[in-house]
């Protein structure tokens, strides 16, 4: 189970990654969205976009750190006051993220028209998405100093699958909880030309280059646009 979960797994992922974002872009270039409900409603998108997205930059650059830096990571946590603050940002950003998710969640079951547009790929990702952070937090409370042994235990097992050469001997001794996070994390990977989550490995460069767009009104911007006839009265019969 160990070599199907922490092997196996992690070359699927990537490979289903790979092929589906090319054959994806190749033949629907327009999934290539985030598919915003932004104009559908905006208060609580914007409150839990920010928080979300906010934490997990943090948390995914402090990952990307102690997988290429690993040895600079663990020099920096031997001061005990720098690790007592990387340990509580990275809590904090978690359950910035976590807070988030919640909000946007939340708008998602109880605005009905969000939940028209919401997607069972969508809901997929939502359950994965809350998974990985929540049994992150648990990792970050029950197994202290992450950032130390991230860099110590797991980052050598990340080399050796890139190197093809995968040695899982330190990842069978860790815990369940880190296990799950791990898996979880490999089958975000793996589904991401599935779900929205493709927008991602695409940024809007071009936009840095091209002209400005010119917007022409064809009315008086200034003229508030309202109607005083609200009843109705007055207004020429619908045809039949």
């Amino acid at each position: 189970m160990n070599s199907f979960l922490f092997i196996g797994l992690p070359y699927a992922s990537l490979i289903f990654m790979l092929v589906g974002s090319i054959f994806v872009y190749n033949n629907s270039e327009y999934r290539f969205t985030s598919l915003s409900t932004q104009l559908l409603e905006g208060n609580k998108l914007y409150k839990g976009a920010n928080l979300f997205h906010w934490g997990l930059i943090f948390l995914f650059f402090g990952h990307l750190f102690a997988f290429v830096i690993p040895s600079s990571v663990i020099a920096f946590n031997r001061c005990q006051v720098r690790l007592l603050l990387l340990e509580a940002s990275a809590f904090g950003f978690a359950l910035s993220s976590l807070l988030g998710l919640t909000i946007l969640i939340h708008r998602r079951i109880t605005d009905a028209r969000i939940r028209v547009v919401t997607s069972k790929p969508d809901v997929l990702v939502f359950i994965l998405l809350f998974s990985q952070i929540v049994s992150g937090l648990c990792v970050a409370y029950f197994y202290r100093w992450g950032s130390s042994w991230f860099a110590a235990m797991l980052t050598p097992y990340l080399y050796s699958l890139f190197t093809f050469a995968p040695d899982i001997k330190s990842i069978e001794l860790l815990p369940l909880t880190v296990k799950f996070h791990l898996v979880s994390a490999f089958i975000i990977v793996g589904i991401i030309p599935f779900t929205r989550f493709l927008h991602f490995l695409v940024y809007p460069i071009g936009y840095f280059f091209r002209s400005p767009q010119i917007v022409m009104w064809n009315r008086d911007h200034k003229v508030k646009r309202e109607s005083d006839n609200i009843s109705g009265e007055g207004l020429p019969p619908k045809n039949n």
